[in-house]
């Protein structure tokens, strides 16, 4: 089979609202490299979307995958429990931030995980109203849209969306919104628009993701959790891009010393298998009544087998400290090469999630088409990049904590001429 008939399979059987970058198709992978039908070898610097941070097909999560498979591969955990679900919860529960009582709920998508931190956030309560963020992503399922702050392409043409939901802007400070007029946004909020009496939560990455890879300040997180705790909202913090790992803590809101209410996680927990969890303080998630939380899928055996084989890996290889190893050599080869692009506006990231923004030099504006050469340039040249940003400007990488060193220089040096335009 080639790509270009597999192209054409494509074209006819799926509709085009499901955007796909590449134009290849996947044949085998390992680790960091991809290889396709074709056996044209890429190196992966977009883990699937951040959800690949023990690479491909890592040996011990194919084992426990198979393990698992042997018992049984579903029995809908609302019918019949079993223990994984159960010693995933409690791994949870220990390993996030807070030393208080905590329960956890699994689930399929980190769609899912948000919409669920809605309804027990407005079931703990009482309350309606839920506030989030310019820039923010967090999915395409109508609550997730409407929490989202990107019209294009998420939101065009699928109004109208849930009510209720509030956006301030998010603090960037290369964008001119420092954390000052972000929570000046907020408190004008609720004079103008809706009763901090009737939020039920603040909802927000701690590093936006499709926004643009921008960390909040800690100041502003600490002054957010501050707010909330003097309104009665709850603070849900939105971890399905950043966890486990990535930043160079296992969450990276233990940069910020801030403890949520309810936590979102997806992508890396299990490793390339469709799971994810609302993790939140025990006496919240207890707020629904029986039956108000679950779904058919959600825990999945096989998805629960690979997680827990996830965290042993982080722990074992020691994935947070090889992040920030990793993200230290990506900044100081992309910040070595400013003076001959002249275009790299930023380089920025906690750990190994990290970004570049382009801009022109003169004007300072965002420069998108820049950017899309980039990306097309590396790919032709064997390493794939995602873009992100509100203005399209921005690369982000999101190569395996488990690449190889090797691997890893051979892609900084496709990317370095791809910068460079060679």
């Amino acid at each position: 089979m080639t790509n270009a008939k597999l192209q054409q399979r494509k074209e006819a059987a799926t509709p085009r609202g499901v955007g796909v970058m590449c134009q290849f198709y996947a044949g085998r992978a390992r680790n960091a490299e991809i290889w396709d039908v074709e056996n044209r070898r890429y190196i992966d610097f977009a883990a699937g979307i951040a959800v690949l941070n023990t690479g491909h097909c890592h040996p011990r999560l194919l084992a426990a995958i198979e393990g698992q498979m042997a018992k049984f591969t579903h029995t809908c955990y609302q019918v019949v429990p079993y223990e994984g679900y159960v010693e995933l919860a409690e791994r949870l529960n220990a390993l996030t931030p807070g030393g208080h009582a905590k329960k956890t709920a699994l689930f399929s998508t980190g769609a899912e995980a948000v919409e669920n931190a809605v309804k027990v956030a407005r079931a703990a309560t009482g309350r309606s109203a839920v506030v989030a963020f310019t820039g923010g992503f967090h999915g395409r399922t109508m609550m997730g849209m409407a929490l989202t702050g990107k019209v294009v392409p998420y939101k065009v043409g699928f109004g109208p969306f849930p009510g209720e939901v509030y956006h301030v802007p998010y603090p960037v400070e290369l964008h001119g919104v420092s954390g000052d007029a972000s929570l000046a946004a907020l408190q004008s909020l609720f004079k103008a628009d809706v009763d901090p009496k009737r939020v039920a939560a603040i909802i927000l990455e701690p590093v936006q993701g499709e926004g643009g890879f921008y960390a909040a300040p800690a100041d502003f997180m600490l002054a957010l959790r501050a707010l909330c705790d003097e309104h009665g909202i709850l603070l849900i913090v939105d971890e399905v891009q950043t966890g486990f790992a990535r930043t160079g803590k296992l969450f990276a809101t233990e940069h910020f010393g801030v403890v949520p209410d309810l936590m979102t996680v997806a992508k890396s927990l299990a490793g390339g298998m469709p799971l994810s969890a609302l993790i939140g303080r025990a006496e919240i998630m207890d707020a629904p009544l029986p039956g108000g939380l679950g779904g058919t899928y959600a825990g999945n055996p096989l998805a629960v087998a690979s997680a827990l084989a996830v965290l042993d890996v982080i722990r074992d290889e020691n994935l947070v400290e090889r992040a920030n190893v990793l993200g230290r050599r990506l900044k100081e080869r992309l910040n070595g090469l400013r003076e001959a692009v002249p275009r790299i506006a930023d380089v920025r990231g906690l750990g190994a999630m990290v970004a570049v923004e382009f801009a022109n030099p003169g004007s300072g504006a965002p420069d998108p088409e820049f950017t899309r050469r980039v990306q097309a340039r590396a790919l032709a040249r064997g390493l794939i990049l995602l873009t992100c940003g509100s203005y399209g400007n921005v690369v982000r990488f999101l190569f395996p904590l488990t690449i190889e060193d090797a691997v890893m220089e051979e892609g900084m040096a496709i990317l370095a001429d791809a910068l460079r335009g060679e």
